[in-house]
């Protein structure tokens, strides 16, 4: 039976491609750092197998009998000292080294959209060089490029607890994120499909304004947005290169780069924003309410 081998399996996506391949029945490997960062998972033909990814000798025979790879591994916000390329680049490379040498089918890679578009940016150039060394590999692979996240709009929906949100330009620019749990069935389709890049969004498209409007209608607020002059998002950008470490402003320099402008993806899933907005803060106070 087929076997995959999810890298980066404790984190927010990789969680939910592991409950993903339970839903098909596909037994699953989750190469994880710390394994008790997966305790709340019950899942049947799962194993965790322990490994520093970062050292190559660790990944020894872990893609034993495994058809496919499934990488989700990449710094977001990581607070330690390793670099986008020590870990972004290299770590999947050591993945693919040791898939190649087990004869491994296919590797499928989470990127971002339009990555092949932002190489410049911090965030986005390893990725991206990973990206060309897979092309070469010889393997079957494919390159997910999911737009913004739902849980990657957490920011915005935190800052429309006061009443009030700050908006760049006229708020009109387009995107539709996508619930983590839609992008895990993105990737587990992908095990089957010939597709060697897949660029895929949310059901919804909306603009800027309208996820403004969500985030304070998830806390009961009404709808004061306030339009900032473009001209200070690259103030702010150049602050934040002084003052924030690489791996930290890196995600910073991509997130202000992609609310500048339209964002479309192939429309995917069921999920919806104001729901997950609201589900949040449900939780938010029923945490508060306990303290």
């Amino acid at each position: 039976m087929t076997k995959i081998l999810v890298a980066g399996a404790s984190g927010f996506l990789g969680k939910y491609i592991l409950k993903e391949l339970d839903n098909w029945k596909i037994p699953a490997i989750a190469l994880v750092r710390d394994p008790e960062k997966l305790n709340g998972l019950k899942l049947a033909n799962l194993e965790v197998v322990k490994a520093e990814v970062t050292r190559p000798k660790s990944l020894c025979d872990v893609c034993k009998d495994v058809d496919t790879v499934i990488s989700t591994v990449g710094i977001t916000r990581q607070k330690d000292e390793l670099t986008y390329m020590d870990v972004d680049y290299q770590v999947n490379i050591n993945l693919l080294r040791e898939a190649k040498r087990s004869g491994v089918r296919k590797f499928i890679y989470v990127s971002v959209i339009n990555g092949d578009k932002l190489r410049h940016l911090k965030f986005v150039e390893a990725k991206e060089r990973f990206v060309d060394i897979l092309n070469v590999s010889g393997l079957e692979f494919t390159v997910i490029r999911p737009n913004s996240f739902f849980s990657d709009l957490r920011d915005v929906l935190n800052m429309a607890e006061k009443g009030r949100l700050a908006l760049f330009g006229n708020g009109e620019s387009k995107l539709n994120p996508i619930h983590g749990a839609d992008l895990a069935e993105v990737c587990v389709r992908a095990v089957a499909q010939k597709d060697k890049e897949i660029a895929v969004g949310g059901p919804d498209i909306l603009t800027q304004n309208e996820i403004a409007e969500m985030a304070l209608c998830a806390w009961n607020k009404p709808a004061n947005i306030v339009h900032v002059p473009n001209m200070f998002r690259s103030l702010i950008l150049n602050a934040a290169k002084i003052f924030l470490p690489v791996h930290r402003f890196g995600w910073v320099e991509f997130f202000l780069t992609l609310m500048a402008g339209d964002n479309i993806a192939t429309r995917y899933g069921n999920h919806r924003l104001q729901d997950f907005f609201n589900q949040e803060v449900k939780q938010i106070k029923q945490q508060f309410n306990q303290k």
